[in-house]
Formats: C-alpha cells, sequence, structure tokens
C-alpha cells in the first residue's frame, strides 16, 4: 500500500512539467539579424536589376506620383535600375563584411531606388517596392550590427584622392574651354568627355579645336590613366592578396612588419590546438607550419599562418623570431623539432624556447640543442592519470608535473621531513632524560 498525500506538488514538480521559461516556436532573429538582411539586399540588388533589363527593352511611360517632379524621368526610367543594381552589388559586398560607411551608403542607393517605382507605378514594380522597403527597415533595426571601419592606407587616400581631383579637373576645365570643342555645350557633356577620354575609348564626338584644347585633352589623358592605374593596383592589388592569403593560408607582408613582442608557433601536432585555446587573447600568435591545408584552417579560425618551413632561418627572420616573446616548437615529429629549435637559437640565441617531446627517450637530445623548456605530453598525462585514480584532488603546478622542478621540491620535502624526524627524536631523549634525573632526585632508591 503506497503513501499518498495531498499536498501541493514542490517545486522541482512544476519546474520540470509547467516551466516558466518559454520556448519560442520561431526564433525571429534569425529572420531579421544582420545576415538576413543582407541576403534580402542582394535580392533587391537582382529585382533592380529584372526591373532594368524590362524597362531597357521596353520603356513605360512614367506616370508616378512623382514623375512629375523627376527632371528627365524618361531617362531615369530606363537606366535607373541597371545603375542602381550594379551599384547595390558592391553594397552588398560591404555589407557583408559590416561596414559602416557601406551601410550608410546603401541607405542612400535604397532610398533613390525606390523613386523607380514611384515614377513608372508599374503593377511589376511592386516587389521591388516591397522588397526595398523591408530591407531598408531591416538596415535601420541592424544599424548596431554594421559597426567596422574602412581602414585605408595613405597610398589608397591618395589614390582615390587623385582620381577625384584628376575628374574635376577635367570636368572644369572642359566646361570652361567648350568653345574650343565641337559639340561639348554642358556640364554632362564635359562629364561625358573626361570619362571617355581617361577609359581612353575616345568615341570621336567630342574633339579639341585649338592647340590649347588639344593640351588639355592631353593633360587629362595622361593624368587621368595615370591616376586611375595607381588608384586600381593600391585598392585591388591588398584586396587580392588578402583573399589569395586566405586562400592558402599566409601572412602579407604588412602584417609582417607589425610583428613585435608575439609568440611564434613552429610547426602544428596534436597540442597546438589547445597551445593556441590557451593563449588566445593573452599575446599574438604566429603559426609556421608547411601544411597548406592546416595553414588555411587556422586563417578560417582568426590565426596568423605563414605557409613555409619551421626549420628555415631565413622564414624564421620573415616572422620576427628575434622579436619574439618566445617560441613554441610543436610538431609530431621530434627530427624536425630539434632543427626548428637549432634554426630558432641560431636566428635568436636569447629568445626564450618550449619544445615539445612526442617520445620519452629525445627530450635530453632536444635539450641538448639549447631547449629552454622540454615538455613530454605522455608523460604528464600518465601522472595526472595516477593522481586522478588515486582520488588526489590537489594537483600541483605544472613544474610538478614535468618531474624536473617537481623532483627538487619533492627531494627537499623528503629531507624537511627527516630533518623534523631526527629534530623530534632528539627532543623526545632530552625530554626523557629529564624526567630520569628528575625522579633520581625525588625517589634516590
Amino acid at each position: 500500500m503506497a503513501d499518498r498525500t495531498d499536498s501541493p506538488p514542490g517545486p522541482a514538480y512544476e519546474e520540470v512539467f509547467y516551466p516558466a521559461d518559454r520556448i519560442p516556436f520561431v526564433e525571429w532573429r534569425q529572420f531579421s539579424g544582420a545576415r538576413p538582411t543582407v541576403v534580402l539586399t542582394g535580392v533587391v540588388t537582382l529585382l533592380a536589376f529584372v526591373t532594368g533589363l524590362s524597362n531597357l527593352s521596353q520603356p513605360p511611360t512614367p506616370s508616378g506620383p512623382i514623375a512629375a517632379s523627376v527632371p528627365a524621368a524618361g531617362t531615369f526610367v530606363r537606366f535607373a535600375g541597371v545603375l542602381f543594381a550594379f551599384v547595390l552589388g558592391l553594397v552588398t559586398a560591404g555589407l557583408q563584411r559590416r561596414k559602416r560607411l557601406v551601410w550608410r551608403v546603401s541607405l542612400v542607393v535604397l532610398s533613390g531606388l525606390l523613386a523607380l517605382p514611384l515614377v513608372t507605378l508599374q503593377t511589376t514594380d511592386v516587389p521591388l517596392f516591397l522588397a526595398t522597403v523591408v530591407t531598408i527597415t531591416l538596415l535601420v533595426y541592424n544599424r548596431d550590427e554594421f559597426d567596422r571601419s574602412i581602414d585605408l592606407s595613405p597610398l589608397q587616400v591618395a589614390s582615390l584622392s587623385s582620381v577625384v581631383g584628376v575628374g574635376l579637373y577635367g570636368t572644369v576645365g572642359a566646361y570652361g574651354l567648350r568653345g574650343q570643342f565641337s559639340e561639348l555645350d554642358s556640364l554632362s557633356d564635359a562629364v561625358y568627355y573626361v570619362i571617355v577620354t581617361v577609359a581612353t575609348v575616345g568615341y570621336g564626338d567630342i574633339t579639341p579645336t585649338t592647340p590649347e584644347a588639344k593640351w588639355f585633352s592631353l593633360s587629362v589623358i595622361l593624368f587621368g590613366t595615370g591616376a586611375f592605374t595607381v588608384a586600381v593596383g593600391a585598392l585591388i592589388g591588398p584586396a587580392i592578396e588578402s583573399r589569395m592569403a586566405s586562400a592558402f593560408g599566409y601572412m602579407t607582408a604588412s602584417d609582417l612588419t607589425l610583428l613585435e613582442d608575439h609568440v611564434v608557433v613552429l610547426g602544428h601536432g596534436d597540442v597546438t590546438a589547445s597551445l593556441l585555446d590557451e593563449l588566445d587573447g593573452e599575446t599574438d600568435l604566429v603559426v609556421v607550419t608547411p601544411d597548406a591545408e592546416v595553414a588555411a584552417a587556422l586563417t578560417d579560425d582568426g590565426v596568423e599562418v605563414l605557409t613555409d618551413d619551421p626549420t628555415d632561418e631565413e622564414v624564421l627572420r620573415t616572422v620576427a623570431v628575434d622579436a619574439a616573446r618566445g617560441v613554441v616548437v610543436s610538431s609530431d615529429d621530434d627530427a624536425r623539432n630539434v632543427l626548428a629549435v637549432l634554426a630558432a637559437k641560431e636566428v635568436s640565441p636569447d629568445v626564450r624556447v618550449v619544445a615539445t617531446a612526442n617520445e620519452k627517450k629525445h627530450v635530453a637530445k632536444l635539450e641538448s640543442v639549447g631547449t629552454d623548456e622540454v615538455i613530454n605530453p605522455l608523460s604528464i598525462g600518465g601522472r595526472l592519470l595516477g593522481r586522478s585514480v588515486l582520488g588526489d584532488e590537489a594537483t600541483s603546478s605544472h613544474t610538478d608535473l614535468l618531474g624536473g622542478a617537481g623532483a627538487e621540491t619533492e627531494a627537499e620535502t623528503e629531507k624537511s621531513a627527516e630533518e623534523g624526524a631526527e629534530t623530534s627524536a632528539g627532543e623526545r631523549a632530552e625530554t626523557g632524560t629529564e624526567e630520569g634525573a628528575r625522579t633520581t632526585d625525588e625517589d634516590p632508591t
């Protein structure tokens, strides 16, 4: 017969069967976060491109509510979709990298794109209009997610400034000399002339008719092509170099020049992952490994990697071993570890080198080539297992697990215990002598 109680269920019962925390049926953040916003921007780009192609083939009549207030509405309707699509393609790439400046540009471009359906007022433009409105809303909602700055080098800033300067110089100069050019009458004609001249297209519709205009055109060609070439090299070159570094797992030249007070890890073995987790956030790290697949994986995890031979002295000079805080040699091949230690000590004799010995018999060899400390993971693991099976809760410092300093500490402890035992024995002997003397004085018999 079971006992029965009428008392209300306890807290444990309520926590199991009536949890206070509710689990949402749909995680809305997955559909409204920064990543869905970027994807939706790409969708808007595709819709704008398709709409632009449709308007190019069959130009609609501007009959929307703002058609009268848009200058050259017919031209805007015909070309705006494709032009906005190309700009949004670049914007989408920048939003994927969470750039703050690109976020601001995206709001301006998408706001301008909203004018296209309002000028045409076609039912086929409704999806574009709705997608654009939702994208702008999500961009504003996730504004804190796009907080990365665009870091430009002085060369990149100078190249961009030169391109803008040449554009202004050519536009203002051509418009000022419009009387010395054929078919150049307005500011838009001047802009058109500069673009086709710098791009070396030269349709021949706008031509200089005086020596002064010809010299001016020659200066625009020289300055424009030079500025454009430098800008392409300064802006696209580092991007290609960074992409190749990410794909093949090596550091760029600019990254290598910034190395100082860092830790260099030579080789990649079974203990390297734990080592990187331990040092993550503590100091700058550089891993040198000849394995391209391992280097690519480490690069994806945000670790600086140089894909090269860790036993080559020139490679070690490249990663600034002489300015490093320390060197860790941790491959699975003890022979390569010995060569790596020798190379590191040759480059910088004073740098601290810690090496992994995969077999206990190789510890002495690594110590003989100048390694400051040699660690045998198997030996440490065995000692930890021994302590664990005996229920030893207290774990000493890592030196106690190595056998070097730990052995000395144990020897000192044993010596202290022996001295304590001798002292106690001596005190007991003296105490016994004193008691015997007192007994003799009190009772002569």
